[in-house]
């Protein structure tokens, strides 16, 4: 269990003022000109020493990713945009950062932006966000007037604006090509790769998209050393998480935990356990709905990183946990999340566009019984055709949830399919 002396964000409750002054008496920008001062170079590689991977979702080692940027500029500005645009079913990390400790992020776009030699970082916030809209432009313009952002930043020499995109709510653009297309003024949709952002991104320019929790974290992993970020959690899988439990759980939170711990203690210890105790579990979505259920056989034992969940046929994802007791209709659920990602494709891709919506309408007639036992099969065949085959990962996202189901829900399926027949002849 994480100690409380180890906990980066220290306002997630929004329990302290998240104002400048607030931030301040909570060590942020503490002397941050200092850590500038480390050099652009040195800070991507103590970025990489503490192992801190993407807390967007993929889990990509966020110090290799900023070292694709161009150290030398061909005359092209190179820039920093911050995914907030936090829409997976289930998370609600970034917003939390976002309300209650905007200066956190807003100093780690700076020092992620100087290692990147950014002239500017856009913030890419989600459309439905409206208090953390106001409160980060707030806190952006509290910094443009202690000097800490704008020109000669901190008092360092280095020039750097920050600036607030709200989007307008549209699951895609947490994409990071379909982000920059909207960002642009275009229609979000995403790009083929390559060319990878980090050669031609926004207007055309070296550019790096990273999540809020991701940058958020990087002011304090620097002040305390890469050594104490790696030393928390299991090698390659170290540092804290912000885990959000939501579901049949007895008191539903966000909690900022060390990475590898039990899925089963985290839940126990922080949400209160399963709602009629932990027999009474189902099924957990381990990582925001676009990763595979797990069933409670797997949920005793089971470690919440990216290596142990990639292990179970799962993932981490953005640490969204969903728990589902035995009360669940888990093919109506997984059907749910289905037609989710068929509201929310961008039709750019054939087997996304008309996928989603096929195994949708199939897992609405199999939550009724009205299937054939054939078409699981067909279904899961079908689930393999829209992974892998789509511009982005949005085609992935809608097929996990089905195999999922399948892997560990088949005898359900099968139950129902039988009991319909059964009641039909009755």
């Amino acid at each position: 269990m994480l100690k409380d002396s180890d906990r980066i964000f220290t306002n997630l409750y929004g329990q302290h003022d998240w104002r400048l002054a607030g931030a301040k008496k909570r060590g942020i920008w503490d002397n941050t000109k200092a850590l500038l001062d480390i050099g652009q170079d040195e800070l991507i590689g103590m970025v990489k020493e503490s192992g801190l991977r993407g807390r967007g979702g993929a889990g990509f080692p966020t110090g290799l990713k900023w070292s694709f940027m161009p150290k030398k500029s061909d005359g092209r500005p190179n820039y920093l945009i911050v995914n907030a645009d936090e829409s997976e079913p289930g998370t609600c990390k970034d917003r939390e950062i976002l309300r209650f400790d905007p200066h956190r992020l807003l100093e780690g776009c700076l020092i992620a932006g100087f290692a990147m030699r950014a002239i500017a970082c856009y913030i890419y916030i989600r459309g439905e966000f409206v208090n953390e809209a106001h409160h980060l432009q707030a806190a952006i313009d509290e910094a443009y007037e202690a000097g800490l952002i704008g020109k000669n930043a901190c008092g360092s020499g280095y020039d750097f604006d920050i600036y607030l995109h709200r989007g307008a709510g549209a699951y895609i653009c947490g994409e990071e090509t379909a982000l920059i297309e909207s960002l642009e003024g275009n229609k979000g949709q995403p790009r083929l790769k390559p060319p990878f952002p980090a050669n031609v991104g926004v207007w055309g320019c070296p550019s790096t998209v990273n999540n809020v929790e991701s940058i958020a974290v990087v002011p304090e992993i620097l002040r305390r050393g890469p050594s104490w970020f790696a030393g928390i959690g299991r090698p390659n899988n170290v540092g804290t998480k912000i885990f959000c439990i939501s579901g049949h759980v007895n008191r539903p939170c966000n909690v900022e935990e060390e990475m590898g711990i039990p899925l089963k203690e985290l839940i126990e210890k922080h949400a209160g356990g399963v709602r009629g105790g932990w027999d009474n579990l189902l099924a957990v979505i381990p990582g925001g709905s676009s990763v595979p259920c797990l069933p409670k056989s797997i949920c005793d034992n089971v470690l919440m990183d990216f290596d142990s969940l990639k292990e179970v046929k799962s993932g981490l994802g953005t640490a969204a946990v969903i728990v589902m007791d035995k009360s669940t209709d888990i093919i109506q659920a997984i059907a749910r999340l289905a037609h989710f990602y068929k509201h929310e494709s961008c039709g750019q891709c054939t087997p996304c566009r008309e996928g989603t919506g096929w195994m949708w309408r199939v897992l609405e007639r199999m939550a009724k019984g009205q299937a054939e036992k054939s078409e699981i099969d067909l279904l899961l065949d079908v689930s393999y055709q829209v992974e892998g085959h789509t511009i982005c990962a949005l085609g992935d996202a809608a097929a996990w949830p089905v195999q999922g189901l399948i892997r560990h829900f088949r005898h359900v399926i099968e139950a129902r399919i039988d009991d319909a027949k059964s009641a039909a002849a009755a």
